[in-house]
């Protein structure tokens, strides 16, 4: 049974509609839990391939740096 409450006017599903409308919201946030994670995911793979690439890329500055200040 689902009720639910707008305006102070109570709607009750019962049966099949109720199972049908918990099944969609159940989908619903999976799919907003699937894209935060992709998201979350994605974040975490950029910023590792950025830290991969500059802090080598940091180190052979410095050194060159170091090389031409003597």
């Amino acid at each position: 049974m689902l009720v639910i409450v707008r305006n102070g006017k109570r709607t009750v599903y019962t049966g099949w509609r109720a199972w049908l409308i918990l099944g969609a919201l159940l989908i619903v946030a999976w799919l907003a839990f699937a894209l935060i994670a992709f998201v979350f995911v994605g974040i975490a793979i950029t910023a590792g391939i950025m830290f991969l690439l500059l802090v080598p890329a940091l180190f052979v500055v410095a050194g060159l740096g170091a090389m031409m200040k003597r």
